[in-house]
């Protein structure tokens, strides 16, 4: 008589750091900054279940809807709360509480893992004094921060080519908001405003910047070699400037440009890869909300003659 066959346990489901079943997400992105992991999570499933995760030391999750229609009963200790989500409702989460939640509908998030160490040192940077620990949320609404969150998305698509310097300022950007609008602690004292660089530090940025257009230069890298926090050093940048560090690398390539625009009969995608832009779609972006004008309009309009028939119908 053969003997049956043992039968083998059934393999468990990969679940995402976030509580998903990973093999119902038809999203999946991730990009590391400092102190900031941002993702793209979706699931087309209607009926996903319940989640659960357990309590750890990673800080806050803040989830940005990228459409509307799912929902979620959210489990307490003691209670239980129904959350509908439209495009561009929020959620905040403390990823040091236990979560259990039912899921009801697809859903896509683009979701900000924040640390709570970031924020702390942020609020100490800009000279906060007092507690740093964010309020949960679920199904507001924040215009400012769908805003902020809206240039993360194709990032996420190339996130090889995300400067890490446009992170870091992007970071801190949010971090800011995040602890302005959300903090909790009522002894938060206002940030000063008297940051300001002397001629040597000013100098020293500009030349560390200038030299690395491509923005392959942290913030802090800066700071640290001018002798300052992150946070004092972006203050004092911005108010020697009137641009925030990235924003300042930003018109320097766009100054490159106008030169080799004028000067040259070089396309306008390899303008935009001597110039430092992740790709011509970047470059006419930045270039146009620089100038007012796309790049072969505004080339054409300098009078460039001799090389514009070489353009090609997409640098029109």
């Amino acid at each position: 008589m053969l003997e049956p066959l043992p039968v083998s346990p059934k393999p468990k489901s990969k679940i995402d750091v976030f509580g998903c079943p990973a093999s119902k997400l038809h999203k999946d992105q991730e990009l590391r900054g400092a102190g900031i992991k941002f993702f793209r999570k979706g699931s087309d499933d209607p009926h996903l279940g319940q989640v659960l995760t357990a309590a750890d030391d990673r800080g806050f999750l803040i989830g940005i809807s990228q459409s509307g229609g799912h929902r979620r009963r959210i489990f307490h200790e003691h209670r239980a709360t129904s959350h509908e989500f439209e495009e561009g409702s929020i959620y905040i989460r403390n990823l040091a509480d236990d979560y259990r939640a039912d899921l009801r509908g697809a859903f896509d998030f683009l979701l900000m893992e924040v640390s709570r160490p970031f924020l702390i040192e942020l609020a100490q940077e800009h000279g906060w004094r007092g507690a740093v620990d964010l309020a949960c949320r679920a199904g507001d609404t924040d215009p400012v921060l769908l805003r902020l969150v809206s240039v993360v998305e194709p990032l996420l698509q190339k996130s090889s080519e995300a400067s890490p310097l446009f992170l870091d300022q992007l970071g801190t950007t949010i971090g800011i908001h995040l602890i302005e609008r959300y903090n909790r602690a009522t002894n938060l004292e206002s940030a000063s405003q008297g940051a300001a660089l002397s001629r040597p530090q000013l100098a020293l940025a500009v030349d560390m910047l200038s030299s690395n257009t491509a923005g392959n230069v942290r913030v802090a890298d800066v700071a640290q070699a001018c002798g300052l926090s992150r946070g004092y050093f972006i203050r004092g940048f911005k108010k020697a400037t009137g641009k925030a560090p990235h924003q300042w690398i930003l018109s320097q390539r766009v100054e490159q440009a106008r030169g080799l625009l004028m000067k040259t009969g070089m396309s306008l995608a390899d303008i935009a890869l001597i110039c430092g832009f992740a790709d011509q779609s970047h470059f006419t972006r930045v270039f146009s909300a620089s100038t007012g004008l796309p790049p072969g309009a505004w080339r054409r309009a300098t009078g460039n003659a001799g090389s514009s028939a070489r353009f090609s119908e997409c640098e029109k």
